[in-house]
């Protein structure tokens, strides 16, 4: 067997990359008033939503005596601890202590707990969680969804899945093992396996597979072609640090989407995955009907991943072949060539050059 097409990648630790934007919530589950605790990338957070509607997030740690403020409670505008009755506003700053007495020299004001940029975007709370070695690089902008046009509808689903970052991120641009994981007989099965040409180009943090007709042995694309005919076309991107867009365009028709793998710890992550469509406006089911399809998937995906790590506890190396693993090779070198940009402050050294056209089966 010819080993010059296998690269062996072996067991290294998975580490998260810090200077990006990460999803933290569903916009909905955070009213106004309320405030919610997750971990992100190993660290405590605290977002909420203040009386205005705004959001914003803080480190989930008071620091007086380390109590999460997350126990505490919130009044839409300060945050109170539950040990002491420090009182934080949404900007982190300390506004009262109880147990001051008056006329103390103490000044609350100077003490104050980290605080992250945070927007409301696309269905999703998210936070910008900065560099620790490059704290004062300035915030990118955050990439949003493709929404061409107006009215459209939009589900969001969220999961936990129990791998490392790698190995999720790994998955979720793996081209191949659809007709495995994903087996439906409206979807595909192993028996409708064909060649695939697929070409991809380098953007920035990121590599693109270029616009082209879908799978003719996926249902739902048949339903679209049906509907409102050719041509179909799909565009896939993968952008540092975790996010996977998919763009499927039919005339003024498309359905757009983006999934994220967000590390909770080193072996545990929070998959979100929110789409948007202006595709069959007056059917009252829609909504339903893409959450359904797109829990199936996810429920697919997940019970893989945990089969996975079964075998994954053991640190095997792993086999990675081309054309079908070169996507995944792609990330594993974006994020060495990202580390070493941040560390010596020269520009990003992409692994794709130029256009590459892929071939596997699936």
């Amino acid at each position: 067997m010819s080993t010059d097409l296998i690269t062996e990648l072996k067991p290294s630790k998975s580490a998260p990359l810090f200077g990006f934007w990460y999803p933290a919530s569903t916009s909905t589950a955070l009213a106004v008033g309320q405030m919610q605790t997750q971990v992100m990338l190993g660290q405590p957070i605290l977002v909420c939503r203040n009386k205005q509607g705004q959001v914003a997030a803080m480190r989930d740690i008071c620091p007086h005596r380390g109590m999460p403020l997350s126990f505490g409670q919130f009044d839409g505008e300060r945050v109170e601890c539950a040990y002491h009755g420090w009182q934080f506003d949404t900007c982190g700053r300390c506004r009262h202590i109880p147990a001051l007495v008056e006329g103390s020299p103490l000044q609350p004001e100077k003490i104050g707990i980290t605080s992250y940029p945070c927007q409301d975007q696309d269905g999703y709370i998210w936070v910008f969680l900065p560099d620790p070695q490059q704290p004062k690089l300035p915030v990118p902008e955050l990439p949003r969804l493709p929404l061409p046009s107006k009215p459209y509808r939009m589900i969001q689903i969220s999961t936990i899945l129990d791998c490392t970052i790698d190995d999720g991120i790994v998955g979720l641009m793996d081209p191949a093992h659809g007709p495995f994981v994903h087996q439906s007989s409206w979807w595909r099965t192993k028996a409708s396996m064909h060649d695939k040409a697929k070409t991809f180009e380098p953007i920035p943090n990121g590599f693109r597979m270029v616009p082209h007709a879908p799978s003719k042995n996926s249902g739902p694309y048949k339903l679209l072609n049906r509907l409102y005919g050719g041509p179909l076309t799909t565009t896939i991107d993968f952008v540092l640090p975790n996010q996977r867009f998919e763009f499927v365009q039919c005339g003024s028709m498309y359905v757009s989407s983006r999934a994220t793998v967000t590390p909770v710890g080193e072996q545990q992550c929070r998959i979100d995955f929110a789409a948007a469509w202006n595709i069959l406006p007056w059917l009252p089911f829609a909504k339903p009907l893409f959450r359904y399809f797109a829990n199936i998937f996810m429920k697919q995906d997940k019970q893989a991943m945990e089969r996975q790590a079964v075998g994954l506890k053991y640190k095997p190396a792993l086999m990675l072949i081309d054309d079908a693993d070169t996507p995944a090779k792609w990330y594993y070198k974006l994020k060495a060539a990202h580390l070493a940009a941040v560390q010596t402050g020269r520009p990003l050294d992409h692994p794709l050059k130029d256009r590459v056209t892929l071939r596997w089966r699936s």
